[in-house]
């Protein structure tokens, strides 16, 4: 199996280096380049073969969105996946950095084990950063494994507070499949209360997530996870029907 290629791409000479020092010596792992700029990232996947990005949003010259929207010129097979690692939290940054294309958003300082794992995740994507026809029913993982492989293929970025609710909405949904029915009386105070939140913040970033993936066009991700056509481009479930149709996908899977 041949090594995954890695460019990294950040202003802060120290953080590249870091990454360089750790990421060269992973099994499976090849870094092919560094920059400090946009510009220079760029002629760099020009030039060479790039499987995995690792590029900053805030640089000098050409910033990572501006990266972003060039890569789009380039054919799919020589357009990297990328994983934006940045400062910038705020969901509107999240959510433009993913419809231009991201495949993960990692907030700094990051955990360069978590990084790792990451690009082993992106790596295993289609071209042009549609998601592969892998299952989230490998035999051996946990249901938080299944909703991370999924959330992660469906292009719902992992640091925006939809994520983390719809994952315990579904939780909570297989263990008592009655609280669907409850939506909004028993489903979101209970997620409320665990995230020391309020329902309506809950139902909000909920109904966030599910436009995020549906505006990346990933749609084909959830029918390929369950084998069959659960999901249509332009019929956007509501927070229920989709909550609903995983919860009851992962526990006929449990049960088989």
């Amino acid at each position: 199996m041949s090594s995954i290629r890695v460019l990294i791409v950040d202003d802060h000479e120290e953080l590249r280096a870091s990454l360089y020092e750790f990421l060269r010596h992973q099994q499976g792992i090849e870094v092919v380049g560094e920059a400090g700029n946009g510009i220079d990232a760029l002629k760099q996947v020009e030039s060479t073969a790039v499987d995995v990005m690792l590029l900053d949003m805030i640089m000098p010259n050409l910033d990572g969105f501006g990266v972003l929207a060039e890569l789009q010129r380039f054919s799919p097979e020589k357009r990297p996946k990328v994983i934006a690692i940045t400062a910038l939290s705020r969901d509107d940054f999240i959510c433009r950095a993913v419809n231009l294309g991201v495949s993960y958003y990692m907030i700094k300082p990051l955990e360069q084990s978590v990084v790792l794992e990451r690009i082993r995740d992106v790596a295993q994507m289609g071209s042009g950063n549609a998601a592969d026809s892998k299952s989230i029913s490998t035999p051996g993982t946990t249901i938080d494994d299944k909703l991370s492989n999924l959330f992660l293929t469906m292009g719902i970025p992992a640091h925006i507070k939809g994520y983390q609710f719809l994952r315990e909405a579904i939780k909570l949904v297989m263990e008592n499949p009655t609280m669907i029915s409850g939506i909004t009386k028993e489903l979101y105070p209970a997620i409320a209360r665990r995230f020391s939140t309020t329902s309506s913040k809950v139902e909000r970033a909920i109904r966030h997530a599910i436009e995020v993936a549906w505006s990346r066009g990933r749609i084909d991700a959830l029918n390929k996870a369950f084998g069959c056509c659960v999901a249509l481009p332009d019929e956007k479930p509501t927070n229920g029907e989709f909550i609903a149709l995983i919860a009851d996908k992962l526990s006929m899977e449990r049960s088989a």
